[in-house]
């Protein structure tokens, strides 16, 4: 493709030749002409069918969703901004699509809710004592900048919505557990102890397992790294041979590549400890398999939710686009996923769609006063329970490292494709 077909435009949004339009309003598209048509593309994290219903109805547009793995979308998406008219994935993609010139600016004018979105996303903190965290924090990647290279200096224009987002670690079965581990605090390093050799999966992903990876063996003492969010050639050489030696002692069960999948592996005990996302712990709580989703010492590995315009998408189909990003900061998307797990950028907004027992667990990391349900229906979290980790300040003041695009990635590539495959 000519790359310069994408990226002329691009620049002209940082002109301000694109302003738009704000449409707002339910069903803004239904009366007249046939309701455009927006095709997402993302992981099964957010793309879900009740979300996809509540959005067409609410908006009066058709939505066509494709899920699938982390990898897979993300290489399609760079290589074809024809493919998509939005984006969902995380921050670590960013870089990757934007130098593909695959995405194009934000108008944050357009953002209904932009000044409600708190700071996690802006500063890269949620509160002024927080941890950084190493690798991209979101605010270093969020705003284009004059020169159409992505930074912190606020312009107008954003490389990304932000929206959903979590702290992410493994889950273990209580059961299972080693009861030499029982009086240990949880730890990264569980992930490569012999005591749960065989029975360890990990995401097929190198821009996240990889980092669940490198803590486990920071924390197990193997290697030190000088910046686990720029991790240098000589330090991934090191970092593999561990891993690698690893495997071919079948210390590694698997490696899964989509949250359904993470839960059939813990499901059918194929798995008793592995990098798990919050929904996949909750899941599996509701089905009554005794998973604790950890609270590592070292600290959390963070991820922002990103969604992302094409820059390929136009007119009617754009309009209904930004609707459908305002759509989610609006309130009831957000509460739908806190009963995930996950946050979202403007919480106050939400807290009016849950109840208060809802909000206090969720949000607030208070003992549950009544069981809750999950998206499913099924009850994920019982009277008492406490969230691991505490309230949402708590949490992401914890940030240990941020999913990130490192300035080794072709090299982490080959790496990984080699740990996977030995």
């Amino acid at each position: 493709m000519d790359k310069s077909a994408v990226t002329a435009p691009r620049r002209r949004f940082l002109k301000g030749a694109a302003a738009g339009i704000f449409t707002a309003g339910v069903a803004p598209f239904s009366i007249g002409r046939e309701k455009p048509l927006v095709r997402v593309m993302g992981t099964h994290v957010t793309l879900q069918e009740e979300l996809r219903q509540r959005a067409m109805q609410d908006l009066g547009i058709r939505l066509q969703f494709e899920p699938n793995g982390s990898a897979a979308i993300l290489q399609k998406a760079a290589m074809n901004p024809d493919s998509f008219d939005l984006y969902e994935q995380w921050s670590n993609s960013i870089n990757l699509l934007w130098r593909s010139n695959a995405i194009a600016p934000i108008d944050v004018k357009r953002l209904h809710y932009w000044d409600e979105i708190n700071s996690l996303s802006k500063t890269g903190k949620i509160t002024p004592q927080a941890k950084l965290g190493a690798g991209d924090a979101p605010h270093r990647i969020l705003n284009v900048q004059p020169d159409d290279t992505l930074g912190a200096s606020p312009t107008g224009f954003i490389s990304f919505l932000p929206y959903v987002h979590n702290v992410d670690s493994f889950g273990y079965n209580l059961h299972t557990l080693d009861p030499s581990l029982k009086q240990e605090p949880e730890s990264w390093g569980w992930l490569l102890d012999s005591r749960f050799s065989g029975k360890v999966a990990i995401i097929n992903d190198p821009t996240i397992g990889l980092f669940d990876l490198a803590l486990a063996a920071q924390a197990k003492g193997f290697l030190d790294f000088a910046d686990i969010g720029a991790i240098t050639r000589p330090e991934m050489d090191e970092l593999f041979s561990v891993l690698i030696e690893l495997k071919q002692l079948q210390h590694f069960t698997g490696f899964w590549t989509s949250v359904p999948e993470s839960v059939q592996f813990m499901r059918n005990q194929r798995a008793t400890i592995e990098s798990m996302f919050s929904p996949a712990a909750y899941t599996l709580n509701g089905e009554n398999v005794p998973v604790q989703f950890a609270a590592p010492q070292e600290g959390y590995r963070g991820w922002h939710g990103v969604m992302c315009l094409s820059a390929l998408t136009k007119g009617r189909v754009k309009d209904a686009a930004y609707d459908y990003m305002n759509w989610w900061l609006s309130g009831w998307p957000g509460a739908y996923i806190a009963r995930q797990g996950y946050y979202i950028s403007n919480p106050q907004r939400s807290a009016q769609y849950l109840s208060e027992a809802e909000w206090n667990y969720w949000y607030k990391g208070l003992p549950a006063s009544e069981p809750l349900k999950g998206t499913d229906g099924n009850i994920s979290v019982n009277r008492g329970d406490q969230r691991t980790g505490g309230s949402y300040e708590n949490r992401f003041s914890n940030v240990a490292v941020w999913n990130t695009v490192m300035p080794t990635y072709e090299y982490s590539l080959q790496k990984w494709y080699e740990f996977i495959t030995s």
